[in-house]
C-alpha cells in the first residue's frame, strides 16, 4: 500500500513539474486530471470486459501504469493482454 502511495505521489509531482515547466495554467489540476483519466479508462475497460472480451485485472502494476501513462498506458495494457 505504501508503495502505491509513494509512486502515485511522485508521479503527480513529476506531472505537475512538467505542466509547470510548459507554462500551463493550474499545473496541479492538470496533473491530477491526467492521472484520474487514466484510472477511469482502466475502470471502463474492466467494466466492459464482458462485452469486448478484453480483460485487464486491476493490480498494483496495472493501476500504476494507467496513472503514469494515462490513455496511452491503458492502450499499452490492452495490446499486451492481446498477446
Amino acid at each position: 500500500m505504501l508503495f502505491i502511495v509513494i509512486v502515485s505521489l511522485s508521479t503527480f509531482l513529476i506531472f505537475s513539474f512538467i505542466h509547470y515547466a510548459a507554462k500551463k495554467k493550474k499545473p496541479f489540476k492538470r496533473a491530477f486530471l491526467s492521472m484520474l483519466i487514466g484510472v477511469a479508462v482502466l475502470c471502463a475497460v474492466d467494466l466492459l470486459a464482458g462485452f469486448t472480451g478484453v480483460y485487464i485485472p486491476v493490480t498494483k502494476l496495472t493501476l500504476l501504469t494507467s496513472m503514469a501513462g494515462g490513455i496511452p498506458g491503458v492502450a499499452l495494457l490492452v495490446l499486451l493482454s492481446a498477446f
